[in-house]
């Protein structure tokens, strides 16, 4: 071959960015989840890490980094090396909320991260004890504001997702709402189960058992649309209560110094990940909405949230001790 043929190849393979399947790296990519193995987020990380492995041609691995509200996870991928092999799954609260509740972060989403996609979408389900006498969102609300004490309803923490719909909720109506924090969900349901409280906000996937079983009854939508699980529970706003948008999102990011080239080959991964009729499935019949995204979708989206629940957070004067 020629000389210039040789340097036209050369410089050819030089401007083609490397695709992660071709780079010969023979580390797995891993899936940084700072929730507990076993939870919602968990699930998720590992429904779409295989289907991801196989576009990828590597192996993908989910590990768990629970702990101080997010920030050991995220640590660990600020101090990953920003080649793609170590990417972040979390929920809105890691994301959006934690910088609003806590005076000091080790971490600042838009220095320190790049989003490479959406997964799912959780919208909030007000749920209530099957025997519960309210038939809807509008009824439980006249009921509390005749009764003499506060309503009790649980979260599953302060500053938690379910936490600031509750109080979207006492924004919108006034009503007077007891609110009743708990370290997570699953005590949170045991004491709604348990009549110590009276009500609770939950990610659907984390409460459609308890309906399909018909141990617990929906009454409300916190969202702009109908759940395609529960098309039979109306939104909040469709029973005349304004105000009430969440979405406890689930969205991949890496390390902000990582290659666009990189990010772009990762968000493909991820959308054919999610479009990939087994993984949608299994997704959707948790009570997950797949749906994945740009990375600059997921950047807006990351944007808009951040600035919403701050100013709730802010009007309402939630914080949490450090």
């Amino acid at each position: 071959m020629k000389k210039r043929n040789w340097l036209l190849l050369a410089a050819a393979l030089c401007a083609a960015p490397l695709s992660m399947a071709q780079t010969g790296n023979a580390k797995p990519i891993r899936i940084i989840v700072t929730f507990a193995a076993g939870g919602p987020v968990d699930f998720v990380a590992r429904t779409i890490a295989g289907p991801m492995g196989k576009v990828l041609e590597r192996t993908v691995i989910v590990e768990n980094k629970p702990g101080a509200n997010g920030a050991i996870g995220a640590s660990d991928v600020m101090r990953a090396e920003p080649d793609g092999n170590t990417l972040w799954l979390t929920s809105v609260g890691a994301a959006a909320i934690n910088q609003s509740l806590y005076d000091k972060l080790p971490y600042d989403m838009q220095r320190d991260f790049s989003p490479v996609s959406l997964v799912v979408d959780n919208n909030e389900v007000f749920v209530v004890k099957t025997e519960n006498p309210a038939q809807d969102a509008t009824d439980l609300i006249a009921r509390a504001k005749r009764g003499k004490e506060p309503l009790p309803i649980g979260s599953s923490g302060t500053g938690s997702i379910p936490h600031l719909a509750l109080a979207q909720l006492e924004s919108a109506t006034g009503a007077q709402l007891l609110h009743v924090p708990y370290n997570g969900m699953a005590p949170a349901l045991n004491d709604l189960m348990g009549g110590q409280v009276q009500g609770v906000f939950a990610d659907v996937p984390a409460v459609m058992g308890h309906l399909k079983g018909g141990r617990l009854k929906a009454l409300g939508m916190a969202s702009q649309r109908r759940h395609p699980g529960l098309p039979e529970v109306k939104t909040f706003e469709e029973q005349g209560i304004k105000g009430m948008d969440t979405n406890n999102w689930y969205g991949l990011f890496v390390s902000a110094k990582t290659p666009a080239e990189v990010i772009d080959t990762l968000n493909k991964a991820v959308r054919q990940a999610v479009a990939d009729p087994a993984t949608h499935k299994r997704l959707a019949d948790s009570g997950a909405e797949p749906k994945a995204s740009t990375p600059q979708e997921l950047s807006a989206l990351l944007k808009a949230d951040t600035q919403k629940w701050a100013q709730l957070i802010k009007i309402r004067h939630i914080k949490v001790s450090q």
